[in-house]
């Protein structure tokens, strides 16, 4: 596909793709973990987002100002999200599970002038002991308690909204206007803000719709909770931008709940993490649900072992298709729609060219070399910039190619294969060892419930893999089967891959998106060595 197809019309603001629909279409339906439900239409939603436009138009906020969105999973999520692009405000995205520390890093350094968040992360942000001089107002979703000792004004964005109109006239944007201002997880140091501009909203949806495949009469599960990039991928830009209907679940992930939620609801198409699936794969009696509504299921966020893609083909008829992208762009490789999946492929390139495999020096790697996985600078619904911090993209870019600092090989018929990120690798004797191919092979023992493999160090190697392991509940760890798990690794990969060390654990680390923090066992092992 040529991508000037993806740029998008000089002036345009994100908001407009939500008011192209039927005001009488269900646009989302609730449900929490206490049985609570709620739905709301197009016209309903469009008539929320409007008052609270006004409000915040009228409290001072103005276009081209930063506005920290802090909030669980939530029809009122979507309001404000809206309420702000409509308005032209920047939304710096905020998980609700961040502390004092790192909702002070991310107000300080963008300069936010406003914070939105729910009742309970009120006490969170009056924790912050730095002050906030760009910071004018703090808005929160319902009354705080009597009890609640605030040292600050908040306001209730619901009695703000209370008389205003229901017809607000979306502020004109340029596409290069900033729309979201996204933090990376800050694995490796202080989070990077990520500058999307509104014209990304326009590339992404066009980008993704072969791959998550969303019709207007689909209802639509996708899992991500807001304040992650993930949320405004799928949840809230694909879904509404497409019709379709969405189902919202506020709740805890179980995953005999979730596959009952998905066969009660009949869902179309599901959207959830590496983990979820694969934890999900692994639940006793999986075979007993009826998952016959699903049409289209996609992941995103990690790789996705092969053994789960098979599992879910052989219990429920469903190919799971993996994709590919970062905070920093949208779907870069995925399995695309009417494009054959290649299991344990990452896919194809969303366009020829667009994103590659690179050498150390930026030239495209041959086919089978492991190399970077590099994005175009052309493709427009990569970052615009680093917010404050313009030189790391630069430091970033190697000739024509923004450098993900994943790695990948590319077969003969463009399919990537994934190896890991740049500092996830393992050297061992020489050997380069990719941990997800580890993982992969240890996935595929019955007694395995979640794996990461590291490096660790070793005085005659350099390194040796290391397999950290979760063990399916009622599983007893033994030398025998530290033995077994060797073993069965040998047998699916080349000997040198296998696992020399083999821990288990109750818990792998994670971001709070979910992603294995395998930095966090890199570091444990360094110091125990």
């Amino acid at each position: 596909m040529d991508y000037k197809q993806w740029i998008a019309p000089e002036f345009y603001n994100m908001a407009s793709e939500f008011e192209r629909h039927n005001p009488d279409k269900l646009a989302l339906k609730y449900l929490n973990e206490a049985g609570e439900r709620d739905e709301i239409t197009y016209g309903q939603l469009l008539g929320k987002a409007n008052q609270l436009a006004h409000a915040l138009k009228k409290l001072g906020l103005l276009q081209g100002d930063r506005v920290l969105v802090m909030v669980p999973r939530s029809i009122m999520a979507y309001v404000i999200y809206l309420a702000c692009l409509k308005l032209g405000l920047a939304i710096i995205p905020s998980s609700q599970m961040l502390r004092a520390k790192d909702i002070s890093y991310r107000l300080l350094h963008s300069e936010a002038k406003a914070v939105i968040v729910w009742p309970e992360g009120v006490q969170e942000v009056e924790r912050i002991k730095e002050e906030l001089p760009a910071l004018q107002y703090r808005l929160t979703t319902s009354d705080l308690p009597k009890a609640d000792d605030t040292q600050h004004e908040w306001l209730n964005i619901h009695q703000l909204m209370e008389g205003q109109a229901l017809q607000f006239e979306t502020v004109q944007t340029h596409r290069d206007d900033m729309a979201i201002l996204a933090y990376t997880s800050g694995t490796t140091g202080q989070p990077k803000g990520v500058v999307h501009r509104h014209g990304w909203g326009y590339a992404h949806l066009r980008i993704t719709s072969p791959w998550i495949n969303i019709q207007e009469s689909d209802f639509v599960w996708a899992t991500a909770a807001p304040g992650w990039q993930k949320w405004i991928w799928s949840p809230f830009l694909s879904i509404l931008g497409n019709g379709a209907t969405g189902f919202v679940y506020d709740g805890h992930f179980v995953p005999k709940e979730y596959l009952r939620l998905i066969q009660e609801l009949r869902i179309n198409v599901l959207c959830c993490t590496p983990t979820e699936y694969r934890l999900m794969a692994k639940a006793t009696d999986v075979e007993d649900y009826d998952l016959a509504s699903l049409r289209s299921a996609v992941s995103a966020g990690e790789p996705l072992n092969e053994e789960v893609i098979r599992t879910f083909q052989t219990k429920f008829n469903i190919t799971i298709r993996d994709g590919y992208g970062q905070t920093e762009s949208t779907l870069l490789i995925g399995n695309l729609r009417d494009v054959g999946v290649r299991i344990g492929s990452m896919g194809r390139a969303i366009s020829e060219g667009l994103v590659e495999v690179v050498d150390e020096d930026g030239q495209v790697a041959p086919p089978g070399q492991v190399g970077d996985i590099a994005v175009h600078r052309e493709m427009p619904a990569l970052f615009h910039t680093y917010y404050k911090d313009p030189e790391k993209k630069e430091l970033a870019t190697h000739g024509q190619y923004f450098i993900t600092g994943d790695r990948a090989s590319k077969d003969a018929d463009g399919y990537f294969w994934f190896e890991g990120r740049g500092d996830d690798i393992i050297i061992s004797s020489g050997y380069t060892i990719g941990p997800f191919e580890v993982e992969e092979a240890l996935m595929k023992h019955p007694v395995v419930k979640e794996c990461a493999a590291v490096a660790s160090p070793d005085e005659i190697r350099g390194h040796v893999v290391k397999a950290f392991i979760v063990l399916q509940t009622g599983v007893t760890e033994s030398d025998e089967l530290i033995k077994e798990l060797q073993q069965h690794v040998k047998q699916l990969t080349a000997p040198y891959k296998y696992p020399r060390k083999i821990e288990f654990i109750a818990d792998l680390p994670k971001t709070n998106s979910g992603k294995i923090r395998r930095i966090e066992l890199r570091k444990l092992e360094e110091e125990q060595n």
